[in-house]
C-alpha cells in the first residue's frame, strides 16, 4: 500500500454557546474544525483532525511511502522541514497527518487504535471542561450539572484575571460536581495570564479558599524557572505542556522539577503524545492530553501507563462526522470501529453554510499602546 494524496477539508463546530478563555472569547460559539484525508493506492483513507496549514511543503515526505511505518515517516516528516523550523503551522500540519497515519495503519490491521497500539480496556478517564469563560454563573452552572448527570467528578475552570471571580466559580463547580464525589478535583486554568512575580501570590489566595488539584499553565510555557517557582510555592500540582512542540522543549522543565503534570496537545498527533507520555515517565510524572474534537488522542491514552486524566470539552462532534465512542461514566469509551473510529460526510460537508474561526486579538498579552505598567491582574 502507497500514500498517493491528500484532500483538505474545513467543516465546523457549533458550541451552541460562547468559548473561550483569558486570552479571547468567540461570541459566536463556532469554530473552524481543519479535516485532512491520506489517500492511499488501495482505497483505505487515513483521517486526521487539525489545522495542517503547511501540508504542501510536508506532504511530499509522505508522497509514495508505505503508511505502515509510521514512526519512520513521523521522523521523516520533521527531517523533511528541518532547515526551516517544525514549531507552529508546522508541527501541526505533521501532527494531522501523523493522526491520519495511525489512523490507516490501524484500518488495515481492522481495529480501532486503541487496541492497536496495545491498550486492554476502552474506558479513558476524564474530566469535563469546556472553555467556559463567557459563561454567567448560572450557565457555568448548568453546563458542569450536565457533566455531573454522565458520572464526572472533576472539572477545569478558566481564570487568571479575576481572583475572586474565579474562587466563585470554582467553588459553584466544586458543589455542582459534589452530587458525584465528596472531594471534586479542581483544575484552575490561567491559560498563561500571569507572571512569575504574581503567580505565588494569586495561587496561594486561591487555594486558601478551594482545594485544587493542578494549577495550569501559570506562567508563559517556555519558563521553566517561573514554572518551578510556582511548583515550590503551591500545594496543588503545576500542569503545562500542551502549547510545547517537540521533546525538546520539555527538557528545561522536567530537568527543573518544574511541572507535576505534564500536558500535551492533542492537534500535535498520536506520535508526539506517545513520545511525551514515555519522557514523562520516565521522570515519574504523569500525563494528561488536553481536548480536541472527537477526541482522537483518548485513543493512545488508553495504551499508556501513566495517563492521569483526558480533558473532555464537549458532547457533541463537529458537522459531517460521526464518532464511535461515548461519554459517560466520567470518560471516554472507545468503540470498535477500526482506526480512530471517525467517519467523515464529505457531502455534509461541503453542504454546510456555517463557518467560524478561533483566532482572537484580545487578551492578557495584548494591551493598549497608552497603557501602564500593569503589576496586578484587571478585574472585569
Amino acid at each position: 500500500m502507497r500514500i498517493t494524496g491528500y484532500r483538505s477539508l474545513t467543516t465546523v463546530h457549533d458550541w451552541g454557546r460562547p468559548v473561550g478563555d483569558v486570552n479571547g472569547v468567540v461570541a459566536g460559539g463556532v469554530t473552524e474544525v481543519p479535516v485532512v484525508l491520506l489517500d492511499t493506492d488501495a482505497g483505505l483513507t487515513g483521517i486526521g483532525l487539525g489545522s495542517h496549514a503547511e501540508v504542501h511543503r510536508v506532504f511530499p515526505a509522505l508522497d509514495g511511502q508505505d503508511p505502515r511505518a509510521v514512526t519512520s515517516l513521523y521522523d521523516r516528516m520533521l527531517a523533511h522541514v528541518f532547515k526551516s523550523g517544525h514549531n507552529g503551522r508546522v508541527f501541526g500540519t505533521v501532527g494531522a497527518l501523523d493522526m491520519a497515519l495511525w489512523d490507516l495503519k490501524a484500518k488495515m490491521a481492522g481495529e480501532p487504535l486503541w487496541r492497536a497500539l496495545g491498550a486492554s480496556d476502552r474506558f479513558v478517564p476524564g474530566y469535563a471542561s469546556g472553555l467556559e469563560y463567557a459563561l454567567t454563573d448560572d450557565e457555568l452552572v448548568a453546563f458542569y450539572d450536565r457533566w455531573a448527570r454522565r458520572g464526572f467528578t472533576g472539572a477545569k475552570v478558566k481564570g487568571g484575571l479575576d481572583v475572586d471571580r474565579d474562587v466563585h466559580r470554582l467553588s459553584a463547580v466544586r458543589d455542582v460536581l459534589r452530587s458525584n464525589t465528596t472531594r471534586p478535583a479542581l483544575m484552575y486554568d490561567v491559560n498563561e495570564s500571569w507572571g512569575r512575580h504574581l503567580a505565588v501570590r494569586l495561587a496561594r489566595q486561591v487555594e486558601g479558599q478551594v482545594d485544587l488539584t493542578w494549577i495550569e499553565e501559570p506562567v508563559r510555557r517556555w519558563d521553566a524557572a517561573g514554572h518551578r517557582a510556582v511548583a515550590a510555592g503551591i500545594r496543588a500540582a503545576v500542569a503545562t505542556g500542551e502549547n510545547l512542540t517537540g521533546l525538546e522543549q520539555f527538557r528545561s522543565l522536567l530537568d527543573a522539577d518544574a511541572v507535576g503534570v505534564v500536558q500535551t496537545g492533542s492537534v500535535w498527533g498520536i506520535t508526539h503524545f506517545l513520545r511525551v507520555s514515555t519522557l514523562a515517565y520516565a521522570h515519574g510524572l504523569p500525563v494528561s492530553p488536553v481536548g480536541y474534537n472527537a477526541n482522537p488522542v483518548a485513543h493512545a491514552a488508553a495504551a499508556m501507563p501513566n495517563h492521569l486524566v483526558t480533558e473532555v470539552q464537549d458532547l457533541s462532534v463537529p458537522v459531517g462526522l460521526r464518532v464511535d465512542q461515548e461519554i459517560a461514566d466520567g470518560g471516554i469509551v472507545l468503540g470498535d470501529a477500526p482506526g480512530l473510529g471517525i467517519e467523515v460526510d464529505e457531502a455534509r460537508i461541503a453542504a454546510n453554510t456555517s463557518a467560524g474561526r478561533w483566532s482572537v486579538t484580545s487578551g492578557p498579552h495584548v494591551r493598549p499602546v497608552d497603557a501602564g505598567l500593569r503589576l496586578t491582574p484587571q478585574a472585569q
